[in-house]
């Protein structure tokens, strides 16, 4: 189920301090990287996975390379969702170890 972008762009406003610029680039950033995302995935659905290449009288299949770019834009939407800190409870992310004592060393 695709998301309508005006409610993720109202959501994403909704959590950020609207007076901090920064914030608000990083949201339109987001859209516009959301908007990017969605327009290859159209194309790499209408094409395939995997596009005929013809070169003279050599033909052979590869992979889309609009996969990479997908991935490449992925990518950067989970760092611009990290750098919102949303995510930041210190303790969830440390793992818990256990307490060790000599007797672990035999």
């Amino acid at each position: 189920m695709a998301v309508n972008i005006t409610q993720l762009k109202q959501q994403l406003m909704d959590r950020i301090d609207t007076t901090d610029f920064v914030q608000v680039e990083k949201v339109e950033r987001y859209i516009e990287l959301v908007k990017a995302f969605r327009k290859i995935n159209k194309v790499i659905n209408k094409e395939g996975s995997y596009v005929e290449t013809i070169n003279g009288s050599q033909k052979f299949t590869k992979a889309n390379p609009l996969i990479g770019e997908r991935n490449k834009i992925s990518a950067s939407l989970l760092n611009l969702e990290k750098s919102f800190g949303w995510n930041k409870n210190k303790d969830e992310e440390k793992p818990k170890t256990k307490k060790r004592d000599v007797s672990d060393l035999i």
